[in-house]
């Protein structure tokens, strides 16, 4: 961002060396109370940490945590986690600027202003600039001038990350070879998942294996629920409409039922938009043409596929459906209802270019019987007074369960609306037949056994709830969780053979060097990849990098037993492909360039960690652990 510290004037390299030499000092330390950062409680509810005398308040992490998730949810069981880096990573980057400027270095108003000319805003009013600045960065202008002016330091700590960086030929021609040398593997492959399809467990079995494992199967807090349900759907169909209603609707409203004059047709489409004037020519010729080969008998929808460029239509074979008039440009509705059915169009040209058109199906005004909508006004009819139906039902369901709580399934019978119940229902789940409603299941928690809820609205649904009771977390008998202790004493007997299988092939291959008799042994088969180098991937395999030690071993090596994605592998090196080191003259200037950015990327991160680490050594930077424990806890709910 700002160009501070390209110079290699005397000046710079004694802040430089300042600046390294306080790598020597202390090494990597991460913020982790008790280790030697300050914690204080009693700081102010708002701030999260200080450094020197600037301040990180809990109001800007919360913000950088929108900023990150975009409008989503951060899962609760991930708060403990994620919320402690977030803060992490804000105070390292404060401590850099700290000490950039304890150093001397500056960025002045001016080289701020300079930065700011790219928000395109700041170049117009200060209104709008503020708006802009609230409205996409969530942040008052002064804490987003502040943010500028730390990240302009921490672009300025990686030029002085990057000064002095030698890159030799040795490590060019080294990293030049790992880039591009490539390998080929025989490969077994023990699959424990596609094992388990195979497997049975006897009732014995299972029994033992849940006996074992008692501990590790415990059942959650639970509550028991009922529901009434008053479903949208279910309630329009229980009212009764008459003929009588129905002929009385159809006569006045007999123009909702008038069809105008339409046809269906197709086209193709030679755009001619924002096309040069010499190039129209060229394009209504090839209309021309495409007129001549309809004529001639070759086939509509084949040519429109391949040449229309009208993109609604050309993958329909230029099929525009019905269409009326007053939906189309003049020239194509003149044209359209022109033509009499099957019959072609000639070159038809609009403001969007050459149309051949046909009409295959016309249509003339008309009015849609009785029988035709017969149907449309019945559910128009119940439409009407469906929503009163289902809350007039719900109340008396609500009054009725208040008396008698416990004969909801009577109460919802007698009403003809939907009973569901759940009696193991898990706080936070979807709820049975509604989904994950924040609002019922809000409500539900609020509920004390025994209580009624207020009538709630879930969709196109009303919902009168019952908590029937608070079931407390328990360890499993074996009856309640029988599906997943079966589940997880087949993948453990899966498991466990392929663990014997891939170990028996390894060390017969050890033994012979016979990929195959190998396999043969054991009941599997030999499979191949393609040559594949480090940033690729082995087929059938997964990524390179699950294989990194193989790129170092000679061809004939065994791989293996090695667990790679979802399955194990043994494997033998078949072949190396050659690296044409001719080609190194041309591509090392970018190989160059990665081997700078890298040891660029980790000099930065040493320098960082090293700034910070001396400054919570000398007191600088306080932590304030409980103001962060109450954030944690406020996102866990």
């Amino acid at each position: 961002m700002f160009d501070l510290f390209r110079s290699r004037a005397k000046a710079v390299r004694i802040m430089l060396g300042a600046m390294l030499g306080i790598i020597a000092l202390s090494m990597l330390v991460y913020l982790i109370p008790g280790n030697g950062m300050t914690t204080a409680a009693d700081s102010g509810d708002q701030v999260v940490a200080e450094i020197g005398r600037s301040a990180i308040t809990v109001g800007e992490i919360q913000q950088q945590l929108r900023n990150r998730l975009q409008n989503q949810t951060l899962p609760p069981d991930l708060a403990a986690t994620y919320l402690p880096q977030l803060v992490n990573q804000a105070i390292a980057e404060r401590a850099v600027a700290y000490e950039a400027e304890q150093l001397g270095f500056l960025v002045s108003d001016r080289d701020l202003a300079e930065t700011l000319r790219s928000i395109p805003a700041a170049n117009q009013s200060p209104d709008l600039y503020r708006q802009t600045v609230e409205q996409q960065y969530g942040t008052t202008v002064p804490d987003f001038e502040d943010n500028v002016r730390v990240k302009s330091y921490e672009d300025d700590i990686a030029n002085i990350a990057e000064e002095g960086i030698i890159v030799t030929p040795a490590e060019v021609e080294n990293e030049y070879r790992k880039l591009n040398e490539k390998i080929k593997l025989d490969y077994i492959g023990f699959d424990a998942d596609k094992l388990v399809s195979t497997l049975k467990a006897t009732p014995e079995e299972v029994s033992a294996y849940f006996a074992r494992n008692k501990n590790f199967y415990k059942l959650p807090a639970t509550q028991s629920i009922q529901m009434i349900v008053a479903d949208q759907a279910k309630v329009s169909e229980s009212i009764p409409v008459t003929d009588a209603q129905v002929l009385s609707f159809y006569n006045s409203h007999l123009d909702q039922y008038r069809t105008p004059e339409r046809v269906h047709a197709r086209h193709i489409l030679l755009s001619s938009t924002n096309k040069p004037k010499d190039e129209v020519a060229k394009i209504q010729a090839q209309a021309e043409d495409l007129l001549k080969q309809l004529k001639g008998g070759a086939n509509f929808a084949d040519l429109a596929k391949k040449f229309s460029q009208d993109p609604g239509s050309a993958q329909k074979g230029g099929d525009l459906g019905w269409v009326s008039r007053g939906q189309m440009v003049k020239n194509f509705e003149d044209t359209v209802f022109s033509l009499k059915e099957n019959q072609l169009s000639g070159v038809v040209t609009t403001e969007y270019g050459f149309h051949i058109i046909q009409v295959l199906e016309k249509q003339p005004p008309r009015l849609r019987t009785l029988d035709e909508v017969k149907a449309q006004i019945v559910t128009n009819l119940r439409n009407q007074s469906v929503f009163d139906r289902m809350q007039d039902l719900a109340d008396q369901a609500h009054a009725q369960l208040v008396k008698a709580p416990k004969d909801a399934q009577q109460i919802a019978a007698k009403l003809n609306l939907s009973f569901v119940a759940d009696p193991v229902y898990l706080p936070g789940n979807p709820l049975p037949a509604l989904g994950k409603d924040q609002q019922v299941g809000a409500t539900l928690m609020s509920l004390k056994p025994g209580e009624v809820s207020q009538v709630m609205q879930a969709g196109n649904k009303l919902v009168v709830l019952t908590l029937i009771a608070n079931n407390p977390p328990h360890p499993a008998e074996l009856s309640e969780v029988e599906a997943g202790v079966r589940k997880a004493y087949l993948s453990l007997r899966a498991n466990e053979m392929v663990k014997a299988e891939s170990a028996k092939a390894a060390e017969l291959l050890k033994q012979n060097g016979d990929i195959n008799a190998a396999a043969k042994a054991v009941g599997a088969e030999v499979k191949s990849t393609d040559f594949f180098g480090r940033t690729g991937a082995a087929q059938g395999i997964g990524s390179a990098a699950l294989l990194t030690n193989a790129f170092d071993k000679p061809v004939g090596a065994i791989i293996g037993p090695l667990t790679v994605t979802n399955q194990t592998i043994v494997a033998k090196i078949v072949d190396r492909q050659g690296i044409d080191m001719s080609k190194l003259a041309q591509d090392r200037d970018n190989v160059v360039l990665q081997l700078k950015s890298r040891k660029a990327s980790d000099r930065q991160l040493l320098l960082q960690d090293s700034i910070l680490t001396d400054l919570i050594r000398r007191g600088k930077v306080k932590k304030h652990q409980a103001v962060i424990d109450r954030l944690i806890a406020q996102y866990r709910g």
